[in-house]
């Protein structure tokens, strides 16, 4: 997880991520990302492209990274939770 973390930072002009994450309340939601920096050894800081805000998020709570390639992104991105996701499947 960290190393494409570390990869869509380092690259941020062609990554960013997608990962479903589960908040504070325990619900998931799918998110898109544009990670900035990490915040300790437990979090980092992202532009969440789906808020269109910088937010925290904390590492045990990211699940299902994956790195994709910024152009195949368009904004605004919505928040998918996982009651949609099941749903849509």
């Amino acid at each position: 997880m960290n190393r494409i973390l570390r990869q869509a930072m380092q690259d941020c002009d062609n990554y960013v991520i997608e990962m479903d994450y589960d908040d504070a309340k325990g619900n998931r939601t799918h998110r898109v990302v544009s990670p900035i920096r990490f915040m300790g050894s437990y979090r980092f800081l992202g532009l969440c492209l789906c808020r269109e805000q910088p937010r925290q998020f904390q590492l045990s709570r990211c699940k299902n990274i994956r790195l994709v390639r910024a152009e195949q992104v368009s904004m605004p991105m919505p928040i998918i939770e996982s009651s949609a996701m099941a749903a849509a499947v």
